[in-house]
């Protein structure tokens, strides 16, 4: 079976600066990944170029057994959930959450017009489907963070996608919300139907018992890609961290600390 995707030498350079070296990348059928390190070692450029945001300087990106380069990526962007800080800040304050779920099915913000009947009653499905029935008729703008960050999980299947990316989707949720809606993915992503989930983070905290694997950045290069009990521990961490640090598992869970002879014990 082909793979959902795979990256070969990936290279970007964006004057004289490079961003990415050499990443290879596979995600085979079954698989869900996080992609871990610390801000500026590369994990928004890589998505960017999966999407076709961004053009590579160098090597080969293969989606759905489509490369780029040799397909309309406009058209593969609508197998492509993705949920992340700059689609939900480009959201019009008014635009009601059956509307925003609605224009997943096309791939774009600040929809015009009505939705068609077809598309808002699979809007509604999906907005029971993520626990969220009862914010159809909200704005945008009264939506708390952990509704939106719902809410764009559900715009991101209206198209069925294949793969659903997860760009920092905790970013701004309170530790409460931050688990309710870890829960949700986890849950999500063991139904029979759920595509493969990419998320990204900086934070272990954040890392569910459903992900499979591991791909870890540091500089815009590759420190580590495989089984998650593989590449996540500490001496890995500490590496692409910059700090030794120690890492703790427990009940599928994940807790990082840093080890600095100059703190304090309180």
């Amino acid at each position: 079976m082909q793979p959902i995707l795979e990256v070969s030498n990936l290279t970007i350079l964006r004057d004289d600066v490079q961003i990415l070296s050499e990443v290879s990348w596979r995600v085979e059928r079954g698989e869900h990944w996080v992609i871990l390190g610390p801000n500026g070692s590369g994990k928004t450029s890589l998505l960017s170029s999966l999407t076709g945001y961004l053009t590579p300087t160098r090597g080969d990106i293969s989606v759905l057994n489509r490369r780029f380069g040799h397909s309309d990526w406009r058209e593969l962007r609508q197998q492509i959930g993705l949920v992340s800080s700059s689609i939900r800040q480009l959201m019009a304050e008014s635009e009601p959450a059956l509307y925003t779920v609605a224009s997943g099915r096309y791939a774009v913000i600040d929809f015009w017009g009505t939705p068609s009947k077809s598309d808002q009653a699979a809007a509604r499905h999906l907005l029971e489907e993520v626990d969220c029935a009862q914010l159809a008729d909200r704005p945008w703008q009264v939506l708390s963070q952990g509704e939106r960050q719902r809410v764009l999980i559900a715009r991101a299947l209206m198209a069925k996608p294949k793969i659903l990316i997860l760009d920092e989707p905790c970013a701004g949720l309170d530790p409460v919300a931050r688990e309710h809606f870890l829960q949700f993915i986890e849950q999500l992503g063991r139904r029979p139907s759920a595509p493969t989930l990419v998320f990204v983070s900086h934070h272990v905290e954040e890392i569910t018992p459903l992900f499979t694997h591991a791909l870890l950045l540091r500089g815009g290069k590759v420190a580590g890609s495989g089984p998650i009990e593989q590449e996540l521990h500490s001496k890995s961490l500490s590496l692409i961290f910059g700090a030794p640090t120690r890492l703790r598992r427990r009940l599928g869970r994940y807790s990082l600390t840093v080890n600095d002879e100059t703190d304090s014990i309180l």
